[in-house]
């Protein structure tokens, strides 16, 4: 009994002794009584830091860590901006200095790593390099599906002049990835390509149409239906007046190689192009936005380069700002009759100001009133809003394209100029009516984004396309004829067709709606389309559907009946005719690369936008 009383003593002691030490003592108390063996721990005077001015109109974002300012491109005086710059924020809270080496000597090991931690500098994870996170954003879409013509005789689109689905895949594919299904847009691999259609007579009608009916290559009891528009062609020299105001994406996130360098040299291709009678004016944005180049006449090259040349990137990215400043400058310099285009380059990864998509969409759908158009081009890689740049671009009575390079980059800007900036015809609306004697089902290729309901190709205040000079549009509906074994869909028991008029004749009646530039009431193009099949496709036709199938193969091949990627690659390489510029070879080595990494266990497309 009188041993546990005596543990029990010692251990009411000890514990009192470790709470007494567990107690803090400020590094200003009295040092230990002078009887104590113990030696003194050394103060530990508290760190001053070094006075440091803070940089103008600098802040951080919480998210990306970027810094917010735009860097080597303070705005002059007469400067117009939006938005006030952030303040810069409080210095965070000097960390506590590291123990002295005599405190630490007489602590365990687990003691003295429990007392590093509370030394060690946050984070202690290792963060992630850049490109180790993909935060690509695309909108997802489900193809369009097969149709009964018994049930839906009557299928509306609008026109699409979009590319920059097939140049982001591309590079997608020259990186050794397969792309996500979302990011394959069948209709903009097509329109990538020029089919050769013949342009319109006179610029009565601004765009011409042609129509062809042949087998399809994948299933010979299905047939493909093609529609194509061709606008009227614009020589360079007689573009009217152009009043550009480039809006650049200086954020921290464009500060890579494939973004804003890239940017850089691709308008340096552009500005050799320009002539005297054009404005052009360059804003930037990142976390607040400047008049980086006020309306400066096109012929003004030098002073042109160096505003380009000036461009770097920091900061985070408030491309609110930046589209309201760029569109005031584009109607201040509106030129009437003329073209009037904000061209917007961006990876899209918009972080601070107005970011939510249906606000930044309301403010762009409001200043395209004004008859300023806007264009977006995409440039760069993990993070890359795609989702966002069609979105505005469509909001814009534009075009999206994406760069990929800077072949790319003179491909769109000045290769295909008067596509790029000239509107022909606006709001243009495709609607076919199919003839059910004819016809048992459809399924058109794309467009998923540009569908509309039966009675908007009346509604004159339904927004659609744009077509610009020179452009050509290629619609391709896959049909399976009436009383055909390939159909997909088990007819109705109690339905029945009605014949339509000319019945053997007619397989569609196509009809388009159009406005010409500065016009509110559209105008109506009607004609048949005669039901007899050509025995073999056309070259354009057979390389079309190659494209297609391409852009349904890498979205999970569901309508392809087996057709692979080694037979794209056969029909496309067999139809690729002229091929001055070498795009169509291009295409066909892309097939052969998505073939060897489907092959190698890279996953199919569905897989890909599984993970």
């Amino acid at each position: 009994m009188k041993l546990k009383a005596l543990l029990r003593s010692l251990l009411l002691a000890l514990l009192v002794m470790v709470a007494g030490c567990s107690v803090s003592r400020p590094e200003t108390d009295t040092p230990p009584h002078k009887n104590s063996s113990t030696p003194p721990p050394p103060v530990r005077q508290p760190r001053v830091e070094p006075a440091m001015a803070a940089p103008p109109a600098v802040a951080q974002d919480k998210v990306s860590g970027k810094t917010d300012g735009l860097v080597d491109q303070a705005a002059p005086p007469r400067s117009r901006q939006i938005g006030r710059p952030f303040a810069a924020p409080p210095a965070p809270p000097a960390p506590p200095a590291p123990p002295a080496l005599a405190e630490m000597a007489g602590m365990s090991h687990n003691a003295q790593s429990a007392k590093r931690m509370v030394y060690m500098p946050s984070p202690i994870l290792p963060q992630p390099m850049p490109g180790e996170v993909n935060r690509e954003n695309y909108t997802h879409r489900d193809s369009n599906p097969v149709q009964l013509v018994s049930e839906q005789p009557v299928s509306t689109f609008s026109i699409d002049v979009d590319t920059g689905s097939y140049t982001n895949v591309r590079r997608m594919l020259n990186e050794g990835q397969l792309p996500p299904a979302d990011a394959v847009r069948a209709e903009e691999f097509i329109n990538y390509f020029d089919y050769g259609y013949a342009p319109p007579t006179d610029r009565q009608q601004p765009f011409s149409v042609t129509t062809e009916l042949a087998p399809a290559p994948w299933n010979a009891q299905r047939q493909l239906l093609l529609v194509g528009i061709q606008g009227y062609r614009v020589p360079k020299a007689q573009i009217p007046a152009a009043n550009l105001v480039f809006l650049i994406d200086t954020s921290g996130s464009m500060n890579e190689a494939d973004k804003l360098p890239l940017l850089q040299a691709s308008l340096r291709q552009l500005v050799r192009e320009l002539r005297a009678q054009d404005r052009v004016a360059i804003v930037s944005y990142a976390g607040y936005a400047g008049v980086v180049l006020p309306s400066t006449a096109g012929d003004r090259h030098a002073t042109i380069d160096a505003a380009i040349d000036n461009l770097s990137a920091a900061g985070s990215t408030n491309g609110g700002a930046g589209i309201e400043l760029a569109y005031a400058q584009a109607e201040q310099g509106f030129i009437k009759g003329g073209v009037n285009r904000v061209i917007l380059a961006t990876d899209g990864d918009f972080n601070v100001g107005t970011v939510n998509p249906e606000a930044l969409k309301t403010i762009i759908e409001d200043h395209r009133k004004s008859g300023v158009a806007l264009t977006t081009l995409g440039f760069g890689q993990d993070n890359y809003n795609d989702a966002m740049a069609v979105m505005l671009a469509d909001a814009g009575n534009g075009s999206h394209h994406y760069i990929d390079s800077l072949q790319e980059g003179r491909h769109v800007l000045v290769d295909e100029m008067s596509a790029t900036l000239l509107t022909i015809a606006k709001d243009v609306k495709i609607q076919l009516e199919f003839n059910p004697s004819q016809v048992q089902e459809y399924r058109l290729i794309g467009y998923e984004k540009r569908m509309l309901k039966r009675e908007d190709f009346n509604n004159d205040k339904v927004d659609a396309g744009e077509i610009g000079a020179g452009a050509n549009v290629t619609a391709i509906y896959e049909i399976t004829p009436s009383g055909s074994a390939g159909a997909r869909i088990d007819p109705l028991r109690y339905g029945h067709a009605e014949s339509a008029r000319h019945d053997g004749k007619e397989l569609a009646f196509l009809r388009l709606r159009y406005k010409m530039p500065g016009q509110s009431e559209s105008r109506l193009i009607e004609r048949p389309i005669a039901a007899q099949p050509a025995t073999e496709p056309s070259e354009r036709l057979r390389y079309a559907a190659a494209v297609s199938a391409f852009a349904d193969a890498l979205r999970g091949g569901k309508y392809l009946d087996g057709y692979g990627y080694a037979q794209i690659a056969a029909l496309a390489n067999g139809a690729r005719g002229d091929d001055a510029d070498g795009y169509r070879a291009g295409f066909v080595q892309l097939v052969k690369l998505a073939d060897g990494l489907a092959t190698h266990g890279h996953g199919s497309a569905s897989d890909t936008a599984a993970r």
